[in-house]
């Protein structure tokens, strides 16, 4: 099932305030500044929309505490750029946004930032760890970059520079992928295993000495040999992870075409989002989107910190 852009959250202020509010505080209202749950709606036309918390005597809105906050852009182009970041497969770029809502490039760019903050998993680390017993977690990196022997303006342009990622995904589960800064090797390799994947797991990768040590503390590992072109020996591949690098790469060249380093986890985060929330999975558009707008609680991301 995909929304129905004629739907009122799409065009209309109090719809879109209303949607956002009912998935926010389903049990009713509670204040973001200090958690009371005594808030109530302030009347008049000036702070219309405004809720008073009588324990902190702090004034909040829907969009108080969310990635949504202090932005003069309305509520209900915010909700329709949700739902089309998280229905393209391989992303919407910030000219299209500009041009379908309305609003300019720099806030249609500043936007899109925000939608992936929203996208991302929580900074806390709590998530559950991937895979466990009878799963296959499968491990691979890639670099991202200009293609190899292709200069721009120069050995020293950054366009140059290739960018490590490393990625993991759990078979017919979730992908979780990383923007590597320091030199790729097993230290950083085990840190990026031991922090999400059960240790009961089978893991799977090619011939990269970087996972055999760190892999031997799981249930099994097991790898493919692709420098010797083999690509698959049973159940024993990593199709799945190149299947995501694939992905990735197509909406980046295709669509965005151009990431700085700075802005590269971002992406990453934006396309696991999608990825993990996939439709096999019994996702659709509208529970994507609900998704990124219950994730957007909790989270800020001002101009500076994303410049």
């Amino acid at each position: 099932m995909t929304a129905d852009l004629t739907n009122p959250i799409f065009t209309t202020e109090a719809a879109a305030v209303a949607h956002l509010a009912a998935g926010r505080w389903p049990q009713g209202v509670s204040c973001p500044l200090c958690g009371s749950e005594k808030a109530k709606k302030m009347g008049g036309q000036t702070q219309a929309g405004m809720f008073l918390c009588p324990d902190c005597r702090g004034k909040f809105t829907v969009r108080t505490g969310t990635v949504f906050e202090r932005s003069h852009i309305p509520l209900h182009k915010w909700l329709l750029a949700t739902h089309q970041m998280a229905s393209s497969k391989k992303g919407i770029s910030a000219h299209q946004l500009h041009r379908m809502l309305g609003i300019t490039y720099k806030s249609a760019w500043f936007m899109a930032h925000r939608i992936r903050e929203a996208m991302a998993p929580a900074a806390d680390g709590s998530a559950d760890p991937m895979g466990g017993e009878t799963k296959t977690v499968e491990v691979d990196e890639t670099y991202i970059g200009n293609k190899p022997g292709s200069k721009l303006k120069g050995k020293n342009h950054p366009g140059n520079i290739k960018h490590t990622v490393v990625a993991l995904v759990e078979r017919g589960g979730p992908v979780r992928s990383f923007h590597v800064k320091e030199p790729m090797n097993r230290k950083v390799a085990r840190k990026i295993l031991f922090a999400n994947v059960d240790k009961a797991s089978d893991i799977v990768t090619d011939e990269s000495q970087l996972y055999p040590v760190p892999a031997a503390r799981y249930i099994q590992h097991r790898a493919v040999n692709h420098s010797a072109k083999e690509y698959t020996r049973g159940d024993i591949h990593t199709n799945t992870i190149e299947g995501v690098f694939s992905i990735f790469r197509r909406g980046m060249i295709g669509t965005y075409q151009h990431c700085g380093e700075q802005h590269l986890q971002r992406y990453l985060n934006e396309f696991d989002f999608r990825y993990s929330n996939r439709t096999k999975l019994g996702f659709n558009d509208a529970t994507r989107a609900a998704r990124i707008l219950k994730g957007a609680g909790g989270k800020r991301l001002t101009y500076r910190q994303v410049g």
